[in-house]
């Protein structure tokens, strides 16, 4: 860590996309319950989001879609999920990792989620091709030959 302060803002936003990956574990395992529906907006030129080149004309910096009624293939990962939803009748395959969300909302119960929009230079530990933000950075989890590092805690104690 380079500063010399918790960054507070960071560990909020970071909780609150692990509440829309729990609550959308749940609904892809057991369904959406009563009137409970999604808006999830998120950006479409985000490392690790995948759609069509259609969709990413039509939508070349953000989209919002709809998890309501009709959509397939739902699997919720622990960094991203997909999902496959009809544009026209179309069907489109969408990846989108929680780092790319702007904002989750669940109207039936007002509930609604605003994100932090994450500035893709300042994340140096961002996994460019998958968009998935790792929960120990790279650098420290192994050394320049591969392999694992251990570190001692000796000097960390009080003697």
């Amino acid at each position: 860590m380079t500063d010399s302060h918790i960054d507070y803002s960071q560990l909020i936003d970071g909780a609150m996309r692990s509440v829309v990956r729990e609550v959308l574990r749940d609904a892809s395992k057991n369904g959406l319950p009563g009137e409970h529906h999604f808006f999830v907006s998120f950006k479409t030129d985000f490392p690790g989001v995948s759609i069509s080149e259609q969709l990413k004309t039509r939508y070349p910096e953000e989209m919002t879609i709809v998890l309501q009624h009709q959509f397939w293939d739902f699997k919720v990962e622990d960094n991203r999920f997909q999902v496959t939803l009809s544009f026209g009748g179309v069907p489109e395959k969408l990846v989108i990792p929680y780092a790319a969300l702007t904002a989750f909302a669940d109207p039936s119960v007002k509930f609604g989620l605003q994100f932090t929009q994450m500035d893709v230079s300042e994340l140096e530990f961002l996994d460019t091709e998958t968009g998935e933000l790792p929960l120990v950075p790279k650098e420290k989890t192994a050394t320049d030959n591969g392999k694992a590092e251990v570190i001692s805690l000796d000097a960390f104690r009080k003697k």
